[in-house]
């Protein structure tokens, strides 16, 4: 990740250790993502423990979560950013220095 944003120079890393509270915004889009896929299953599979698709649900969230772990943190980080730092697009018209 770049040190400052290309556009308008913010810096990214306003405080050191700035990026630990993005794991607590990457976890909640975690539990979102497998409350979702949980509905999904249940709706369009159906769930029962009989046959054990709840363990089939749990090894394709698990799979998804890993493979979807690097787009996860980068939007936590996105979202993470907003909470602190304001855009405001009339900084794209600025000279570059």
């Amino acid at each position: 990740m770049p040190e400052r944003c290309p556009v308008c120079a913010q810096k990214f890393e306003l405080e050191q250790g700035f990026w630990f509270g993005t794991g607590y915004v990457s976890y909640a889009l975690s539990v979102a993502l497998s409350v979702a896929t949980l509905v999904a299953y249940w709706v369009l599979i159906g769930i029962s423990w009989q046959d054990n698709s709840i363990f089939i649900w749990l090894g394709i969230n698990g799979a998804l979560l890993v493979v979807l772990q690097p787009w996860l943190m980068r939007v936590s980080r996105v979202i993470y950013l907003y909470f602190f730092v304001y855009y405001d697009e009339s900084t794209e018209d600025l000279p570059e220095k």
